[in-house]
């Protein structure tokens, strides 16, 4: 790839890191005291899962400018979900278990590591204000995309990062994005594991992980 191309996508990413300097990054350790424990109701899966299909453009409400969907797997849900709320052009971000084979799955059950699941976030957005290449950058930025499943103190393949495309267009602007930061040198020499699939049913996760961060501090995810 041309120099200056490798060069642009290294400056894409530290911007998004710059940007995002103040905003929750990832889990930190259990040490921090934050509680890490569901509420004593019971663990719940939601009655109605959402489309894997669901990334098109929908007409806005009320004459609103259509949104677009687009799903992405960063280790913990939790910081996931704050750093793209953060993002100026993003709508809503729903944390949720995709890319796996059970139905109705429970945060218990991904949490044995058995469901295929991942730990992973679906961004609505306005794509007239963010595009899904700044949302790309926002998700290289975000993590390390060689350690294979495994992000920080998070262990288990519930932790993978991982790409869910919901067109066509999303998969190669995706693909290439990733051929561009393998070959920045941002990651070092070190491979990129990102895995690209395409967009299955997610699963919304429980009430009480819904902008986890925003209601409890930064914590860490249970390691399975």
């Amino acid at each position: 790839m041309p120099r200056i191309a490798r060069t642009l996508v290294a400056m894409a990413v530290a911007g998004a890191l710059g940007a995002l300097a103040l905003a929750p990054v990832g889990c930190t350790p259990k040490e921090e005291g934050h509680t890490v424990n569901p509420p004593s109701s019971p663990d719940t899966p939601p009655d109605t899962p959402l489309a894997g299909q669901a990334g098109r453009a929908t007409p806005g409400a009320g004459g609103a400018a259509p949104t677009e969907v687009a799903t992405f797997a960063a280790g913990c849900f939790w910081g996931v979900e704050a750093r793209f709320r953060a993002v100026p052009g993003v709508v809503n971000a729903m944390v949720g278990y995709t890319g796996g084979h059970t139905e109705h799955p429970t945060y218990n059950d991904v949490c044995t590591g058995t469901t295929g699941h991942a730990e992973a976030v679906q961004v609505t957005y306005d794509p007239n204000a963010v595009t899904y290449e700044q949302l790309l950058a926002v998700f290289w930025a975000g993590h390390d995309p060689t350690t294979p499943n495994r992000q920080g103190p998070d262990v288990g393949s519930q932790y993978r990062s991982a790409i869910f495309f919901h067109s066509p267009d999303q998969e190669k602007a995706a693909r290439d994005s990733k051929e561009q930061v393998a070959a920045s040198g941002t990651f070092g020499q070190k491979p990129v594991v990102t895995e690209i699939v395409p967009a299955t049913t997610f699963w919304q996760a429980e009430e009480y992980h819904q902008r986890y961060n925003e209601k409890h501090g930064q914590g860490a995810c249970p390691t399975g």
